[in-house]
């Protein structure tokens, strides 16, 4: 555990290539904008072609279906080939699949492209983690990573807020406009500054990893902590207007946002001394959120701390995962992520498709729902390995 960062060991300073890095993070935060958005503009999009909420929520369950399913082997499919290349494509595609959706009127195409969208983002989510290690200078991949991943809470905090204030101002289709517009620069920032990266086939040792003891437990935290999330985030607008306070959507979810961006702080800060603890108190403070959000009856005063209270937990999570994936995979943590990847993704699904059918069914009964189900990754935390953080060093050595 007290080893020296490489940089001070060989005496030689590293910087880590910053521009790449951050091009890599725009890239983040359009997939993370890409995947999310629709949830803030369900409303809208729902009334623009005459079918109800739930229906209109398929928008995230297809996408976040076609991500999980897609995530392992489309992976391994692009190893084959030179990264650089591959990530122009990726970009390409978001471009056109979000330029697409904006100027469709018939929603069987707009469900189909966001299928097509999906699978892109469970490329990129692999890609873009793998590229930002492998173009950090050693020992300091993980930093890299970080820097690259920062689209993610960004993404929450100033995007989905944005873009739902935006839809409610213009109408939803600018919003994806929008996203398209900002591809294209990006594109040719990312030829401009990323290096490339050769390929480097490597066979994807699922069953490896899933052998290691605790990564079940992980997984299993990962996939409810996700689905209980997404009963409700997903149709937070329908919820808020069953209280009458739909207009308050975009504050919401800037409140949301804004706490997100701490908790990623917050965790940073705390992952290393008590990853066990950490992972106990984002869905406990979840389910205190929800449960706030319950008694609130849309009351401004009650809403927005509980959605603060949401946020600050949800926005810790993400990376408590991904680096406790780590740390419990060791050798297979390449195989792991993908993994996790997969099971955040096709939670995302159920509970967009879990949460329209209590929608359809028992609308007063859907936060209770969410808080129900985030109860699960809180008692999972027992089944974790005791002694994760101490296994770093050794296990990535």
């Amino acid at each position: 555990m007290g080893r020296r960062p490489f940089a001070a060991r060989e005496g030689n300073p590293v910087v880590l290539p910053l521009r790449a890095l951050l091009a890599l993070s725009v890239i983040v935060l359009l997939g993370c904008l890409t995947e999310v958005l629709p949830a803030g503009l369900l409303l809208g999009i729902s009334a623009d072609f005459g079918v109800s909420p739930s229906t209109a929520g398929h928008l995230v369950t297809g996408y976040a279906i076609t991500t999980a399913v897609t995530a392992i082997p489309f992976t391994a499919l692009v190893s084959r080939l030179p990264r650089k290349p591959v990530l122009l494509v990726l970009v390409l595609g978001f471009v056109v699949t979000n330029l697409v959706i904006a100027v469709s009127p018939w929603y069987p195409v707009v469900l189909a492209t966001r299928i097509v969208s999906g699978a892109i983002t469970g490329v990129m989510w692999s890609l873009v983690a793998v590229y930002a290690m492998r173009i950090a200078p050693p020992g300091l991949s993980g930093r890299a990573l970080a820097v690259a991943m920062a689209g993610t809470p960004l993404g929450f905090a100033v995007g989905v807020p944005a873009g739902t204030a935006l839809g409610e101002l213009l109408g939803w289709r600018w919003t994806f406009a929008l996203m398209g517009a900002i591809a294209l620069p990006l594109l040719a920032w990312v030829a401009a500054v990323v290096p490339p990266v050769a390929a480097e086939p490597v066979r994807i040792g699922v069953r490896a990893a899933l052998a290691v003891p605790g990564m079940g437990s992980v997984l299993v935290m990962v996939l409810t902590f996700s689905l209980a999330h997404n009963v409700l985030y997903t149709y937070l607008g329908p919820e808020l207007a069953r209280f009458g306070r739909e207009s308050l959507l975009s504050t919401a979810l800037l409140v949301f946002g804004g706490a997100a961006v701490v908790g990623i702080l917050v965790v940073g800060g705390a992952l290393d001394r008590f990853p066990r603890g950490v992972l106990a108190v984002c869905p406990a403070s979840v389910v205190a959120a929800v449960l706030l959000l319950v008694v609130a009856d849309g009351e401004p005063s009650r809403l927005l701390p509980a959605m603060a209270l949401w946020g600050l937990a949800f926005g810790g999570a993400p990376t408590a995962f991904q680096a406790v994936t780590a740390m419990v995979a060791g050798r297979t943590a390449d195989a792991a992520q993908s993994l996790t990847i997969a099971s955040w993704n096709g939670a995302v699904a159920g509970g967009a498709a879990l949460g329209g059918v209590v929608l359809d069914h028992a609308p007063a009964a859907l936060a209770w729902t969410s808080a129900a189900l985030m109860v699960l990754p809180l008692l999972t935390t027992v089944r974790l390995p005791r002694r994760i953080a101490e296994d770093v060093p050794e296990r990535a050595s």
